[in-house]
């Protein structure tokens, strides 16, 4: 057993572990100081290109965006009273402006059957023959548990649920009128009206829910009846009277989807009154995407700046700090092209981002003057398209730009790996570094264990000659 690992040396007195530790120490620190070091700037490094990445992505986006033709050909649709109607444009649909008037809206059609004394009354099995207009009917099979007015309802509901059939009871609070189920259609338009017929069962008579009609054993209080008849919507364009059996038309205006809400007034109706219409082209959009390009690119010159930044601290002789990626090759590189595409000139109308009142400001970052963009935007966005769309426009060459460096493969993506791979490395190294390191502790503990071991043994030999010498006849003791 290794005597020097728990303190003191017997024969030598010499605290071996703590000489071990020292010499170990000693070997041991240059070299983990040196991976410290590596491992922390590549780590840094790796963050940096992250930060630098993500930027660059968010630009890249925005560069879509702008890039993209249907852009430059969205519409706006307003209503002038959207409690009436509201309005959606595509590409083709023309700018103009538009009278509307809504005298009716599509409805669907409602029905009370016949009433009974309660909700739990029984009625029967059988069959329940339910048809909306000319599409095929619903049979709802009703069989012995479910024949109470609240079984059948819920039949009703369970196979109309894919149809937008719907069944809900009503009950009268005074009996007079009973308990009746109330069946509502979600298909709109004239003719899709609501029908009930029954096929006995059983038990009971189902016939007194058939509609129109009952099986006539009903009181008029309690009689079946129409609560909503369905009809097409009836509406008016510029004069032109139109017709629809739903309130989402999307062929009354090439290019336009009216959704009607309500029909006016009889008063306005009576006093001709219209609801204006307004297509025109989608300006805000176009703004709102230009603006998302100046934010993104100013977001991506204030990270690169940070990342490169070089603070001086204290006296003259203090270390600057620096920002993980000064002097990198690739990000000048990226941004000094990314710069020379947006002074580049184009061909059109309008040449460079200035012509559009976007300037560079003396920090790099890009500001708009909105005065001026607006002004561009209002004499029409075709040409904005021309400058900043297509495969030669500023979009598509800012983009050639990125793409190395942002795809799958790139050249973030390869240094990246690189420096991962490093950190990698470095953890190899630590642990080749512990191994040597026990293997040196294990040597050194051995060889100072041994040498006290010899001197435990030289001190034994001492003490025995002294005192053999000491009990010779003749020998003289010193004084001690």
């Amino acid at each position: 057993m290794a005597l020097g690992g728990i303190g003191a040396g017997i024969g030598s007195g010499l605290d071996i572990r703590s000489i071990v530790d020292a010499l170990v120490n000693a070997e041991k620190a240059p070299k983990e100081a040196q991976l410290n070091r590596l491992e922390k700037a590549t780590t840094t490094k790796v963050s940096a290109l992250g930060q630098f990445r993500s930027a660059m992505s968010a630009f890249q986006t925005s560069l879509a965006d702008l890039n993209s033709a249907s852009l430059f050909q969205k519409r706006s649709a307003v209503s002038a009273n959207t409690d009436i109607f509201t309005a959606t444009a595509g590409s083709k649909a023309t700018a103009g402006n538009y009278d509307v008037k809504v005298f009716d809206i599509a409805k669907s059609s409602k029905i009370a059957l016949a009433g009974v004394d309660s909700p739990d009354t029984v009625i029967g099995t059988g069959t329940l023959d339910i048809q909306i207009g000319s599409e095929p009917p619903l049979q709802v099979q009703i069989g012995e548990g479910q024949d109470t007015l609240t079984g059948i309802r819920d039949a009703i509901n369970l196979a109309g649920k894919d149809s937008g059939l719907t069944a809900t009871i009503v009950n009268d609070p005074n009996g007079t009128g009973g308990a009746r189920i109330v069946l509502s259609s979600a298909t709109t338009g004239a003719g899709n009206d609501i029908t009930v017929s029954s096929t006995a069962g059983a038990t009971g008579d189902l016939s007194i829910l058939n509609f129109p009609g009952s099986n006539g054993m009903v009181t008029p209080e309690r009689a079946p009846q129409v609560i909503t008849q369905a009809q097409n919507a009836s509406f008016s364009v510029d004069g032109i009277t139109l017709s629809s059996a739903t309130n989402t038309i999307d062929n009354a205006i090439e290019g336009v989807t009216l959704t009607l809400n309500a029909a006016q007034s009889a008063e306005d109706q009576a006093a001709n009154k219209t609801v204006g219409l307004a297509v025109s082209e989608d300006r805000e959009a176009v703004k709102t995407s230009i603006t998302a390009f100046v934010d993104a690119y100013n977001k991506l010159v204030g990270t690169v700046g940070s990342l490169t930044k070089v603070t001086a601290v204290g006296g003259d002789d203090s270390a600057p700090v620096t920002g993980a990626l000064v002097g990198d090759s690739s990000v000048r590189s990226f941004m000094n092209g990314i710069r020379s595409d947006l002074t580049s000139q184009s061909g059109g109308e309008l040449r460079i981002l200035a012509d559009l009142g976007i300037t560079t400001e003396r920090d790099g970052k890009l500001k708009i003057d909105d005065a001026k963009l607006d002004t561009v935007i209002e004499s029409g966005v075709d040409k904005l398209g021309d400058f900043l769309t297509g495969d030669t426009g500023l979009m598509a060459r800012l983009e050639n730009r990125v793409k190395p460096y942002t795809e799958t493969g790139g050249l973030l993506d390869g240094r990246t790996k690189a420096l991962q791979n490093t950190i990698s490395d470095v953890s190899d190294q630590r642990e080749a570094l512990g191994r040597r390191t026990a293997q040196l502790e294990s040597r050194l503990l051995a060889q100072f264990n041994a040498m006290d071991s010899l001197v435990g043994q030289l001190s034994g030999t001492s003490n025995y000659l002294s005192g053999v010498l000491e009990s010779l006849p003749g020998v003289v003791k010193q004084d001690r």
